[in-house]
């Protein structure tokens, strides 16, 4: 844990440059040293204080508390320097620094967001994003969208219209991965980005794609941390609008931004602020990620060619951190980069839907199991009332959707068709199910009531049947939250269902078997033709 605090003593420290335990100080014990600065900090030397910080900590056994310790004036400083603060932690970030598990947890992010990005490429809305932006504003092909199930001339398009297509594509079902602490879909815009510069600039390896994946998605999620939740509650899509830095910081890494351009890519993505909660249940929701990644790859492209923004562009008055949210906590949050990997606690989502849904469609789809193990019929189903969490409502209160998209943002269509179907698929959030008529009738059953005891992954489900009798179901954690998580074989059938509809079972195979050991590749552009 590395804790600045505003009111130590300053103590030196070796020349070495090797941490002390100060076991005779007051207040020291056996599990506590303190890596102390020798010289104040300031924006011209704290790359190389952190650089110390990472090095002094790699042989020291996991279980001890970390202090680093600064006077009262230089703490006030190094809070002011976020941007230089995340700039200089993914500058020096490498792939001997991610612990296993984080690697694991980055692999299992991009294979489910390939995923989605094929399988979500049947809808509209990336078709649309794509007819119009490759005629009108595409250049040299280079980069693929993943979904395009054409000739391979069909399949590629510039690297930054192949970034938006692939990021809408990839949330257009609301299928994506899910960072439950703040609601934060974190791969798709970084990824989306990524993958079309890697395939743009080969040859990126393996452990270089992953490195900068896991630099954009901490970049990302801490920052989402700093914020929330104020800047949710306002309206904001925190995946989009952190999501485009994380891109940047990802994209930054790989082309090899140094440490002040990486701050001047940081400057050009937040300033591309995109995204709001009014178009969840539209094609706009998606939009989002596709324009972040977008918008992120750009601003790391013009920061490598010398394109200039402000230092500071996260912590000035003016800027990203006080202009978007009422609140922040970025210096607590950014000393714990590298230390807490928030991508270890990425989350799979077994439903395509808003994540607030999870736990009425797990509960829904065991009352229809148990509806027919006890004999009895879903058709003779009175009511069905829910009692959830208040976010339930605020984000998925739609009563009467007349789109698939709507229906992924009403927990009325979420019950129904857990009960009707016992799943929930993409074939369940398609505007035909949402129009028919069975399934508008059992909406009509359901009733909700809100409770501030009820967690957002918790939901309290009973049926009514016409006899009188009654089945409930208590759901204490969704199926697909961290403390319930999808197995490595639902993830398997949850990419093979998605990417066999699209591109068919063999490429599905050869796709699953490509991005699962993306981590062993020499060129991660190549990927595409493998399958």
């Amino acid at each position: 844990m590395l804790d600045l605090q505003p009111n130590p003593a300053l103590y030196r420290m070796t020349s070495q440059f090797h941490p002390i335990p100060e076991k005779t100080r007051p207040g020291a014990t056996d599990t506590n040293i303190l890596l102390t600065s020798p010289l104040p900090i300031d924006a011209n030397n704290i790359v190389i204080f952190f650089l110390y910080v990472q090095i002094c900590m790699r042989p020291i056994k996991e279980g001890y508390k970390f202090e680093v310790v600064a006077n009262h004036t230089d703490h006030r400083q190094l809070a002011n320097m976020a941007t230089l603060t995340l700039a200089s932690w993914a500058t020096n970030l490498t792939y001997s620094d991610l612990t296993p598990s984080v690697i694991d947890s980055a692999v299992k992010s991009v294979y489910n967001w390939a995923g989605c990005a094929i399988g979500g490429f049947a809808q509209d809305a990336p078709q649309i994003a794509l007819n119009t932006t490759r005629v009108a504003f595409g250049g040299p092909p280079t980069s693929s969208i993943l979904g395009a199930n054409g000739s391979i001339g069909d399949g590629f398009a510039d690297a930054q219209v192949a970034a938006f297509v692939n990021g809408v594509a990839s949330h257009v079902d609301d299928y994506d991965d899910t960072l439950l602490e703040t609601i934060i879909h974190p791969t798709g815009v970084v990824a989306s980005a990524l993958l079309a510069v890697a395939e743009w600039r080969a040859p990126v390896s393996g452990p270089e794609f992953l490195t900068a994946l896991v630099a954009g998605v901490e970049a990302e999620s801490k920052l989402s941390l700093a914020v929330w939740p104020e800047h949710y509650d306002v309206g904001w899509h925190s995946t989009s609008t952190t999501g485009s830095i994380g891109a940047a910081v990802a994209v930054g890494k790989l082309v090899g931004l140094d440490t002040p351009r990486m701050q001047h890519a940081i400057g050009v993505a937040s300033t591309q602020v995109v995204g709001m909660q009014a178009f969840f249940g539209s094609m706009t929701k998606s939009f989002h990620i596709g324009r972040a990644a977008q918008g992120g790859m750009l601003a790391a492209l013009l920061a490598e060619n010398g394109y200039t923004s402000s230092l500071e562009a996260l912590e000035a008055q003016y800027g990203w951190l006080h202009v978007v949210s009422t609140r922040e906590n970025a210096s607590a949050v950014f000393a714990q980069l590298g230390q807490t990997w928030e991508i270890e606690k990425n989350t799979f989502k077994p439903f395509p839907c808003g994540i607030v849904l999870h736990p009425i469609i797990d509960g829904c789809i065991q009352l229809r199991n148990q509806t027919a193990s006890e004999g009895k019929s879903i058709a003779g189903i009175q009511s069905v009332d829910l009692r959830v969490n208040p976010e339930v409502l605020i984000l998925t209160g739609q009563t009467d959707p007349q789109t698939g998209l709507e229906g992924k943002f009403s927990v009325y269509h979420a019950a129904a068709v857990g009960l009707l179907y016992g799943e929930a698929t993409p074939t369940q959030f398609t505007d035909a199910v949402v129009k028919n008529t069975t399934v508008v009738d059992m909406r009509k059953k359901v009733n909700v009531t809100t409770d501030d005891g009820v967690s957002e992954d918790q939901a309290y489900i009973s049926v009514v049947f016409e006899d009188g009798s009654t089945l409930e179901k208590h759901i204490e954690h969704a199926v697909g939250s961290l403390e319930n998580p999808l197995s490595v074989d639902d993830l398997k059938r949850k990419f093979m269902d998605q990417v066999s509809r699209q591109i068919g079972v063999p490429r599905a195979e050869k796709a699953y078997e490509a991005f699962t050991n993306i981590a062993n590749m020499t060129d991660v552009g190549k990927i595409r033709m493998t399958f």
